[in-house]
Order: C-alpha cells, then structure tokens, then sequence
C-alpha cells in the first residue's frame, strides 16, 4: 500500500479517537454544569466525612499497632488477635528461611495499614505453638476476627524456595482475605516496579520443622 494512503489512514484514526476523548471529557463537563450549588456542596461534604473516617480509622489501627512489624510474646498473642479485625503472625525461630519472612512481612506491615503484623517465637511460645499445631517454620497464622482462619507455611505456596518476591506472599495473603489488595497505607510502590525478592542462601533451604 501506498505509504501516502497508509499516512491518511493513520491520521483518520487518530483524529477520531481524539474526537472520542473530547466528546467525553465533554459529557463530563456538561454533567458539572448540570449541578446546581447546593448539590456541588453536597458532594463535597461527603468526600470530606468519608475523608475523615479513614483518618479515624488508621489512626485507630496505628494506635493499635499496625503499620509496625514487631514480636510479641506469648502471654500477649490472645489480646492482639483479639484488638485487631485482622492479624498476620509470624511463628519463628532464628533460622534463614524465618529472616526471609521477616524481610517481606516488614515491607507489608507499612503498606497494609489495615492489618496487623507480628512475630512470636515458637520456642518460647510452647503453649500456642501446641494449640495451634504450629510444626513448619516459618509459619503465618491468618487470624481474621479472634480465630486462625489460614496457614501459610513454609515457602511451598510461594514457589518452593526463599527467593519468592513480597508480591507473591502479598497476593497470598490477600486471597485469604486478611490484607486488601489495594491497601489502606501509603501508595504501594512495589506494584510500580518490579518485583521485589531477598537474595536466595547458599543452602537454598525453603523451612525448618521444630
């Protein structure tokens, strides 16, 4: 075809998508112009209140805890299932694999505002570790209001070895529907690039049972 023709062609098509675009934005403006003052005022207080509700709430939620990524100690578990709609806890012991889980949950803690995230040390947690059937570590306990709803563990569900991205570990939990996706912290950066993953060991070891 005729580079001449194929030119023409092009510029049709652009044009009418740029006719598309203006004709939209168009429909949109004459729907603001529809609005009489009392309805602009309307709207705007709602966006407001909704505004200072999610403050409320993620003041509420920091005040609680969430933002952080921290241990908590036995004796202490129960109170915070119990203060905190949702909760992600970390059993753990001082090994590569749980370092793995840490580097990854500290990253979400900040961006999922609306959960709770913490760690307990399995061998000073006897008790729960037992109540909980906790073997395999690292293992997450999903607990969504008071009760464990859902077990990640190890890394068999994030690809069978340590150096799966905090993505893959986000949609995890987010398919257990303890975190949103969408979040309720800052913007979620990670969704921006690439994705992020800790640098695999030498021994290449994915958990360690108790």
């Amino acid at each position: 075809m005729d580079q001449s023709i194929v030119g023409q062609i092009l510029e049709k098509q652009v044009l009418s998508v740029a006719k598309a675009v203006e004709d939209k934005l168009d429909e949109e403006i004459a729907a603001l112009d529809r609005l009489d003052p009392d309805d602009i005022e309307a709207l705007r207080e709602r966006r407001i209140l909704q505004m200072r509700r999610a403050a409320e709430r993620r003041a509420k939620w920091r005040a609680q805890g969430h933002g952080e990524y921290g241990e908590v100690p036995e004796k202490e578990f129960f109170a915070a299932a119990k203060a905190s709609e949702r909760l992600v806890c970390h059993f753990y012991r001082d090994n590569w694999p749980c370092k793995v889980m840490d580097k990854h949950l500290s990253i979400l803690a900040k961006q999922h505002v609306e959960t709770r995230f913490v760690k307990v040390h399995a061998e000073k947690a006897p008790f729960l570790t037992e109540k909980l059937r906790i073997v395999v570590l690292p293992t997450l306990a999903l607990v969504k209001n008071t009760k464990v709803e859902d077990y990640v563990v190890g890394f068999d569900e994030l690809g069978g070895k340590d150096d799966f991205s905090t993505e893959d570990l986000e949609e995890r939990l987010a398919k257990a529907q303890v975190i949103f996706l969408d979040g309720e912290g800052p913007a979620n950066a990670s969704k921006q690039g690439t994705k992020r993953s800790v640098r695999q060991s030498d021994t290449g070891n994915s958990s360690d049972s108790e």
